[in-house]
């Protein structure tokens, strides 16, 4: 990391020479202020072809163990951003695996001859995909979030910074009825994280219910989650539970986007999912009342941090 890298990586998130057609970019499914998603029930690649699941949000992506919707494997962004730029089926980006005409546009720009060289001093020849892809990695870490009014209620003992409403639904978050926090925990709400004295965190998949199309709890054949990766059929529907922070900017829900509202998510889990026989064991029928519902709104509405969506230092 370095302050080089970060401004190079910056530029280059929002570069659309980045793409085959010259008119999409990273941020054109990760915007800054839809808490880096893309408001899609599918992301869209650069040719039109929709991608079969949802944009995940960048919100604190420097702390995940894990970088996709449904393979542990993908333990760093650099892996990461390799599927978008290069993958042919579905097309996002739609550069080609050897890079040329990427590097070649960028090269006759002199200001990124000038970054490169800056950001990666010690290299020959600074100016590579190797390079481009830790800039845009190191820009993706600094987008940190944590001022929202749960963190200044909770870390910066502000007992105004949330709503009486938006207390009590964070005691339901966190209560055994409830049960949300069981799967939505950590600084993240999305379970273990990576951070320094703790590498090897794994990340935490579950199967929440959303298909039961048979006896059998399958999910539908273009996406069946971990089980693609592991064939393990216990496995079947299982995917990476997503950060909670900015949750009310980041419509519609779920991997695949099957859920528009926040309210159409708490009538899911309250109904206790689709009874799916693979589903996890905390995944159970929960009834809420109109004032649990009402509070639980606003707690997850305090989730959502301003300052984050709104700073400067992440805007084109």
């Amino acid at each position: 990391m370095s302050d080089a890298k970060v401004a190079l990586g910056k530029r280059l998130f929002y570069e659309t020479r980045l793409s085959s057609t010259g008119a999409y970019s990273c941020a054109t499914c990760h915007r800054a202020e839809l808490a880096f998603t893309d408001g899609r029930p599918h992301a869209i690649g650069a040719t039109g072809e929709p991608v079969r699941r949802a944009a995940m949000s960048l919100a604190n992506v420097a702390y995940s163990p894990a970088f996709t919707w449904g393979d542990p494997r993908v333990r760093s962004l650099e892996a990461q951003m390799r599927t978008p730029l290069f993958n042919r089926h579905p097309l996002e980006m739609g550069l080609h695996a050897d890079d040329r005409e990427a590097m070649a546009a960028l090269s006759h720009d002199h200001g990124y001859a000038e970054q490169f060289s800056a950001a990666f001093p010690d290299a020959t020849v600074p100016m590579s995909m190797d390079h481009l892809i830790k800039a845009i990695a190191a820009f993706e870490r600094t987008l940190i979030s944590g001022r929202s009014p749960f963190d200044r209620y909770v870390f910066s003992d502000d007992p105004q910074a949330m709503s009486e409403p938006a207390k009590r639904g964070m005691s339901l978050f966190f209560s055994v009825r409830i049960g949300c926090s069981e799967c939505h925990s950590g600084i993240n709400f999305s379970g273990p994280l990576v951070y320094q004295g703790h590498e090897k965190a794994s990340a935490l998949f579950a199967n929440n219910g959303l298909y039961s199309l048979n006896a059998h709890g399958d999910y539908p054949r273009s996406d069946q989650g971990l089980m693609e990766v592991t064939h393990r059929p216990a496995d079947m529907g299982k995917f990476r539970v997503p950060t909670l922070r900015n949750i009310a900017l980041t419509a519609p829900y779920m991997h695949d986007g099957s859920l528009a509202t926040l309210q159409q998510v708490l009538d899911h889990y309250s109904r206790g999912g689709q009874h799916n026989p693979h589903q996890d064991a905390k995944v159970r029928p929960t009834p809420l009342s109109a004032a649990e519902r009402t509070e639980l709104l606003a707690f997850l509405y305090s989730l959502s941090d301003a300052d984050f969506v709104k700073d400067p230092r992440f805007q084109p």
